[in-house]
Formats: C-alpha cells, structure tokens, sequence
C-alpha cells in the first residue's frame, strides 16, 4: 500500500498527473460519497432541465412547420433553459467547492479520509463566495478568449489557481488572483501543460461515457438522415453528460496539487512544518524519556 499523498511538496510534471490518480483512488468512496450528496441534487435538477430543453429540440426537428419562427425560439429559449443555465452553474461550484473543501480537511487532518458532515460545514461556508468568484472568472476568461484568442489562453492557468488559493487559504477574490499571477511566475509553461493533458484525459473519460449517446446518432444519421436526433439520444445524451461530471473531480486535484508544489517551490511552508513538527517531536521525547548517564 502506497503512502498517502502529500500535498505540500515540490512534483515535476508526471508526478502530478500521477498523484492526481492516486489520490482519487485512494479518497475514492469517501470523495465519491461527498460528491454524490452535496452536488447530486444539482445534477438531478440539471438532468431534468437538459432532457426537457433536447426534447424540444427534437420535436421542433421533427415538426418544423408547427413552429413560427417565433413560437420556435419562445419553445427552446423558455423557463427549461434558463433553469438549464442557473443549475450548470450551481452544479459546478458544488463541485468545486465540494472537492476543493475535502482536500482541505484532508490536509488539516494530517492526510486522513473526510467525512460528508466535515465537508459540509465547508460546503456551506464556501459555496456562496465560489459562486460569486466563478461566474466574476468565466466571464473573464470568456471575454479574454473572445476578443483575442492569446490572452484566454495566457491567463487560464492563472484562473484555474485562483479556485484552490480561494478555499485553500480563505482568501478574497482580489487576492487569490493576485497570489495565482504570482506563483506562475517563471512556472507557466509546466503549469499550462499539465492542466492541458489533465483536461484532455478528463474529456476522453467523459467521451466514454457519452459513447452510448454518440453510437445512437451514428445509427439514426443511417437510418433516418432527414432527422438523426431522436427522443432516445435526448434522454440519454442528458443522463450521460450529467453523469460525466464525476470525472471534473480530476482537474479539480490536479489543480490543487498544482498550486501547492508552486506554493513549495517558492516558499517551502510544507517543508518548514515537517521540519518544526519534527523538532516537537524530538522535544517531547526529551521531556518524557528518562534521563539515562
């Protein structure tokens, strides 16, 4: 059995990707158990919103002369979608926050799997404060990557450290952004190829599990080229993608553990703690063991 993985230390870049795994498979029940009941009734409300909204879609495919242009728009752009929109957002800060505060409290309790009721009593400290700073970044992000392609892809790195520096340190907005510009410095490069390959082998594992829904398209292109999306692909392309976000549990790790071997790197504080708490424990043996001449 393999040591339990330390967060507060320096990894080259296959360390991390590895100990990404490690931990999941070591945490798996207990993360698991968090996961499913702090996010799942995001994820169910999703699910519903999605089904109904690809359900209309498919009606509106198969019936387009019921359908003004207007009643067509009022059909998809209705209170289905907009709940579609509030529960996606909803449903990924849970998962942030809820993955994010387990790793927390691992930490804290010197490296020891975490219970839900721990992980709540963060949930419900954090969730709010996630919310507000993860739709302040996306939109960031997103108009970065809109009005020119470069600068997106220049700071995504740092918008992926500012949800750990957020959690990890209690911090303020301003200041994890700030913090997460600081800890790339002259890191950016490794920082940017690991969350690259982490998000690539996260999307083959999420295309895997919509693979079901993908073979259903493949046959109705076929066998009905005039309308290759049928009620069966609406209802389990929904179940599938929803299911799938169990796997943003790996760059949600990655991450952390990215921003610690960072924080190691140019401050060492995992290292000084081990170093006093060893000098603690060397003190307390010296004052309990007897004296021997």
């Amino acid at each position: 059995m393999k040591d339990k993985v330390e967060f507060r230390k320096v990894r080259e870049f296959g360390e991390i990707i590895g100990d990404t795994f490690l931990f999941v498979k070591q945490n798996f029940k207990p993360l698991l158990k968090a996961f499913i009941y702090l996010c799942g009734f995001f994820i169910l409300a999703g699910m519903a919103n999605a089904m109904v909204v690809q359900l209309r879609l498919v009606n509106i495919a198969a019936n387009p002369g019921d359908y003004t242009p207007y009643s067509r728009l009022g059909a998809i752009f209705s209170w289905h979608y907009l709940g579609l929109i509030v529960f996606m957002v909803l449903n990924y800060t849970a998962i942030y926050v809820t993955v994010l505060s387990y790793i927390s409290i691992y930490i804290q309790k010197g490296n020891v799997p975490v219970t839900v009721e721990e992980v709540w009593s963060y949930f419900k400290y954090y969730f709010f404060r996630m919310l507000g700073s993860g739709v302040i970044m996306t939109v960031f992000l997103f108009v970065c990557l809109l009005f020119c392609f470069f600068p997106g892809v220049y700071v995504f790195p740092a918008v992926t450290l500012v949800y750990p520096i957020l959690i990890l340190e209690n911090a303020s907005l301003g200041y994890s952004f700030t913090r997460s510009f600081k800890l790339l410095k002259d890191n950016w490069w490794i920082t940017f190829g690991i969350l690259v390959v982490i998000w690539i082998i996260t999307y083959a594992c999420t295309t895997f599990v919509q693979l079901p829904a993908i073979i259903i398209t493949m046959v109705n292109t076929f066998t009905n080229p005039s309308n290759p999306i049928s009620k069966s692909y609406a209802i389990i392309s929904s179940l599938s993608s929803y299911i799938a976000q169990v796997f943003l549990i790996i760059p949600i790790i990655c991450s952390a553990l990215c921003y610690f071997s960072l924080v190691e790197q140019k401050e060492s504080t995992g290292l000084l703690d081990r170093i006093e708490g060893f000098g603690d424990t060397n003190s307390e043996q010296s004052t309990t063991s007897p004296e021997e001449y």
